[in-house]
């Protein structure tokens, strides 16, 4: 059986999708396809690598893409997280479905170093609860719909 291939996606592919990447497919990797792009390309967030090292996820090799470089792949779910990337793609044409399911950008956190590496961490813990209970639930095939 094809695994359901899903894209994440915000606005420069920079921390919220790709530490949604790669929490999906360390987590639920055996069961869907995951990728990650950005409205526009940017670097992957150095806080974003460090926050998920610091949970045993590797993604030091992620590099940023746009929606544009992966159009030749279709996807069963695309998945908007920031506003602007959902005000930019409220449909992905490639994809059967695109919802939005927006988390706050840890790059706009104030503060000190500390403040703004526990801004990430606070992103990442809610985009995980958010995975386990979307896509963790054992032979799940529907994706939810948001309004």
């Amino acid at each position: 059986m094809t695994k359901p291939k899903i894209l994440f996606i915000c606005t420069a592919n920079a921390a919220r999708s790709q530490m949604a990447e790669g929490l999906l497919r360390t987590r639920y990797g055996d069961r869907y396809e995951v990728y990650s792009a950005g409205t526009r390309q940017s670097k992957v967030s150095v806080r974003a690598v460090a926050v998920m090292q610091e949970i045993g996820i590797d993604i030091s090799h992620h590099y940023s893409k746009t929606v544009d470089d992966v159009a030749g792949i279709s996807f069963d779910l695309a998945i908007t997280l920031c506003d602007n990337a959902h005000a930019i793609c409220p449909v992905v044409r490639n994809a059967k479905k695109t919802i939005h399911q927006g988390f706050d950008d840890p790059h706009l956190v104030p503060g000190t170093d500390e403040e703004i590496l526990n801004g990430y961490r606070r992103v990442r813990d809610e985009i995980a609860a958010w995975i386990d209970t979307t896509f963790g639930t054992p032979g799940t095939r529907e994706f939810p719909v948001h309004p």
